[in-house]
C-alpha cells in the first residue's frame, strides 16, 4: 500500500465550524495482504492542553487489482472534538459488502414468501383436517347402518307402488338420434287433449320455451280443476328443441318421493306445439325465489332463515337419496332445477327447457352441447363420467346456491377454465354468514375422488342433525 494522502493541513487553527477532512489510501495491487491503518490527529489547545485522537481500521488489499478509498473525518465544536468516521464508498471492497448485503436482503425476502407458502400450505391442511373431522363426527366417514329418528331419504310420501312405466334416460350419444315421433310415443300412455287444459301466466319465458300457470280439468268431473305447471316451446322452436324438452321432462318419470316433481301429463296433438304438465307449486323456482329472498325487505313475508335453508337442502337430499337408491343419475341437481311452495317443501325437478331459461348457468365448452359447467363435477368435466358421486358435487354446489340465496358459484372463473381450476385444489369460498359445520358438508362434497364424497343419506343424517343443532339456539 502506498503512502495515505490527506487534505488535512499539519499545523494551523482548530475549525470553529463542522468541517470534513479527506484521508486517500490507495492499494497497489501487488499482493493479496491486509493492513491495519492508524491515522492518529494530534489537537493542542494550549501548551499544558493537547488532545490525541486514533483512528484505525482495518484494510483488504487484493492482488491485480488497485482502488483508492476514502477516509473522512467530520469535525463539530463540540467538548471531545470530531465525533464520527464513516467510509465513503468508493472502494470495490464496499461494492463487495454492498453485493454481499443485496444477496443477503434477496435471501430474506425468499425466506418470507417461502414461510408465507409454507403458512398457506398449513391452513389448507387445516382446512382440510377439519373437514374430515367433521364427515368423521357427522357419520360422512362411513355409511351409516343405524336407522335415524330424523327423515327417512328411502321413505315415499305414500305406499302407493312404483307405477310400471319405464322413465325415459337418453345418454347424450343417442340424445340427438331419438326423432319427435319416438319421443311421443315413449309418453303416449299419458297424453291427454288438449282441450282439458286452459293456460293462464306466464312464469318463465326463455327464447324458444315458456313456462305457464295453468288449469287442468278433471276428465270425469269437469267442475274439479287442478293447478298445473305447463311447459311449452315458441312457434319458431325446431324439431330438435321439441324433442329435448319432451326426452328431458321424462327424467323423473315413474318415481314417486315427496321431494320430487316428475311430469304427470302430455299434450302431443298433431299440428299444436307439445306441452309437458307437472303439478303446481305457488312459490315457483328455487333460484327465481332465493333471489327474491335476497332482494326483499325486512318485513317481507318471503324472508327466510337459515334454519329453513338447511330445511330446503335436508329435503333436496331425500329426494337425491332416493334417486341414488333407485340407481338414477339427475346429472343437473341445481336450484333452477327444484320448485318450492308456500310451506318451503322443495320438489326437484327435470332440466327440460333450463338451458333456454337460465342461459347464464349453461356454457358450450366447443363441442356444440351446452353444460352446466360451474355445478359439475371434474370427472364429468373431463371424462363425460356421471354417477351419484357426481351428482353429490352438485348437490354441494346446489347448497352453496342456498347459503348464498341464489348466487352464482365459479363467477369469476373461465368456464373452459373450470377444469384445471378444480384439478389444482380450488374451490368456491365460504359463503358469509355460514357456519363452519355446514361448509365442511359442502366441501366434503367436492373431493376429487368419488369414492371420499359422503353418500346422500349420510347428508341427510348429518343436516338434519345439523338442522336440530340450529333450533336448539332459537
Amino acid at each position: 500500500m502506498s503512502l495515505p494522502q490527506s487534505n488535512i493541513s499539519s499545523h494551523g487553527e482548530v475549525p470553529r465550524s463542522p468541517s470534513v477532512f479527506r484521508v486517500d489510501l490507495f492499494c497497489l495491487g501487488k499482493v493479496d495482504a491486509e493492513v491495519i491503518l492508524t491515522v492518529q490527529l494530534n489537537l493542542t489547545l494550549h501548551p499544558n492542553n493537547f488532545t490525541v485522537l486514533n483512528f484505525k481500521q482495518r484494510r483488504m488489499c487484493y492482488k491485480s487489482k488497485t482502488f483508492s478509498e476514502q477516509f473522512t473525518l467530520s469535525y463539530a465544536d463540540t467538548l471531545d472534538g470530531y465525533e464520527s468516521v464513516n467510509m465513503t464508498p468508493t472502494t470495490s471492497t464496499q461494492v463487495f459488502y454492498i453485493s454481499v448485503g443485496v444477496c443477503c436482503a434477496v435471501i430474506f425476502l425468499v425466506a418470507i414468501i417461502l414461510a408465507m407458502l409454507h403458512l398457506h400450505s398449513m391452513k389448507r391442511m387445516e382446512l382440510e383436517d377439519s373437514v374430515s373431522d367433521s364427515s368423521s363426527s357427522q357419520g360422512l366417514s362411513q355409511p351409516s347402518t343405524q336407522t335415524t329418528q330424523y327423515l327417512r331419504a328411502d321413505t315415499p310420501n305414500n305406499a302407493a307402488p312404483v307405477t310400471s312405466y319405464p322413465s325415459l334416460r337418453i345418454e347424450k350419444n343417442d340424445l340427438r338420434s331419438v326423432t319427435l315421433l319416438e319421443a311421443k310415443a315413449k309418453v303416449k300412455d299419458i297424453a291427454i287433449s288438449r282441450e282439458r287444459v286452459t293456460l293462464r301466466d306466464v312464469l318463465q319465458e326463455g327464447t324458444f320455451g315458456r313456462i305457464f300457470h295453468g288449469v287442468l280439468v278433471d276428465e270425469k268431473d269437469p267442475s274439479k280443476e287442478k293447478q298445473v305447471f305447463v311447459k311449452t316451446v315458441k312457434d319458431h322452436a325446431s324439431e330438435i328443441q321439441v324433442t329435448m324438452m319432451l326426452t328431458e321432462s321424462c327424467k323423473l318419470r315413474g318415481l314417486h318421493h315427496r321431494n320430487l316433481l316428475p311430469i304427470s301429463h302430455v299434450c302431443t296433438e298433431d299440428g299444436e306445439k307439445p306441452m309437458v304438465l307437472l303439478p303446481y307449486m305457488n312459490w315457483g323456482n328455487l333460484k327465481l325465489f332465493l333471489r327474491q329472498c335476497k332482494l326483499a325487505e325486512a318485513n317481507n313475508p318471503q324472508a327466510i332463515s337459515q334454519q329453513d335453508l338447511v330445511h330446503m337442502a335436508i329435503q333436496m337430499a331425500c329426494g337425491m337419496s332416493y334417486l341414488a337408491r333407485r340407481e338414477v343419475v339427475h346429472k343437473d341437481l341445481a336450484a333452477r332445477n327444484c320448485v318450492i311452495d308456500d310451506g318451503l317443501q322443495v320438489k326437484i325437478t327435470d332440466n327440460a327447457l333450463a338451458r333456454d331459461l337460465f342461459p347464464m348457468d349453461y356454457h358450450c365448452l366447443g363441442d356444440n352441447e351446452n353444460r352446466p359447467v360451474r355445478w359439475m363435477a371434474l370427472e364429468s368435466l373431463l371424462h363425460s363420467d356421471f354417477s351419484s358421486a357426481s351428482d353429490v358435487w352438485s348437490f354441494g354446489v346446489t347448497l352453496w346456491e342456498l347459503m348464498t340465496l341464489g348466487q352464482i358459484p365459479y363467477v369469476d372463473i373461465d368456464p373452459f377454465e373450470m377444469a384445471a381450476y378444480l384439478k389444482d385444489g380450488y374451490r368456491i369460498a365460504q359463503p358469509i354468514n355460514c357456519p363452519d359445520e355446514l361448509f365442511a358438508v359442502m366441501a366434503c362434497c367436492w373431493a376429487l375422488d368419488p369414492e371420499e364424497r359422503p353418500k346422500f343419506q349420510q347428508l341427510v343424517q348429518c343436516l338434519t342433525e345439523f338442522h336440530s343443532a340450529l333450533g336448539a339456539y332459537v
